[in-house]
Order: structure tokens, then sequence, then C-alpha cells
């Protein structure tokens, strides 16, 4: 039995679904991951409704892996609900998106995104990125903070 808090991966792309199951396998990783594949059906997951009423099942999960562009709520719209739920658990959200737009790097920080990896994570960032969660580590305090984890974990040199 895995000892870990699942990871949620909200995501539509089947193929970038792949990507990241694939990068978290040669990661090493051994957290169960759950998948769903639109803004709506992550505010369920989280809420516990629906389908997803039953914890033992659909556990808490410990990190979101967060994609913007999803069909009927989009990420953006999954993190200010997440703002709003003040009796929920606190859940890291790290925003997996192809967009390097930095308005959408701008909002996701104000709606509390943790980190903002661009699509197609590597390995080791990805790795480290999860390590990192499970160490322990608070929101990104600046732009630059938030630009270097851009950089940092999607593989590139940060500057």
């Amino acid at each position: 039995m895995n000892s870990f808090a699942p990871l949620l991966l909200v995501e539509d792309n089947e193929d970038d679904v792949f990507i990241f199951r694939r990068a978290f396998r040669r990661a090493g990783l051994s957290h169960p991951l759950q998948v769903v594949a639109d803004g709506q059906e992550a505010i369920e997951y989280l809420a516990g409704a629906g389908r997803y009423v039953d914890r033992a099942l659909y556990p808490w999960p410990s990190l979101v892996f967060l994609d913007l562009k999803l069909p009927r709520r989009s990420g953006h719209e999954v993190l200010a609900w997440i703002a709003e739920q003040p009796e929920l658990p606190g859940v890291p959200v790290i925003v997996l998106t192809s967009s390097a737009e930095s308005r959408d790097l701008q909002r996701s920080r104000e709606l509390g995104a943790l980190h903002y990896l661009v699509k197609p994570p590597a390995s080791d960032a990805l790795a480290e990125l999860i390590e990192t969660h499970r160490s322990g580590f608070g929101p990104v305090a600046a732009t630059d903070g938030a630009r270097f984890a851009v950089d940092k974990f999607a593989g590139r040199p940060a500057g």
C-alpha cells in the first residue's frame, strides 16, 4: 500500500497525460496519481461531490497539477474556486500549461498557484518539484521568483 497522498492531475489532453505519466515514472515517483479531464471535474473532486464523494477511493490530494486551458471551467476558474473555499484544507497547486504568457503566469500567481510549469515537464524537474513540495515550501513571493520557477522547473536556465 502506498503511504503517499495522491497527486491530482487536471488535464484534458490525453497525450499530455501520457507525457506526464512517463515523466512521473522516469522520475521514480511512487505517489498515486488521480487524473480528471476538465475544470468542473477538478472542482467536484476537490469538493468531494458527485462520483468523488468517497474519500477512501478519491482521497484529498497532496498536490494539484492544473492545466489552464480546460473544458467547462478554466484552470484560473478552478484556482479562484479553491481560494473561495475556506472550509477545505489547503492544497498546493502547480500550474502545468503550454502557455508561457506573462499574463497567465501573473494571474495564476494572484489566484494562489505555487509554481508555474511549462509543458512538457522534464522528468528530473518534475521529481525535484514534488520533492520540494514534500519538504515544504511556501508560495512564490514575487514575479521574479515566479519567473525563476518557470525557468528552473521547465528545464531552462533562469535569467
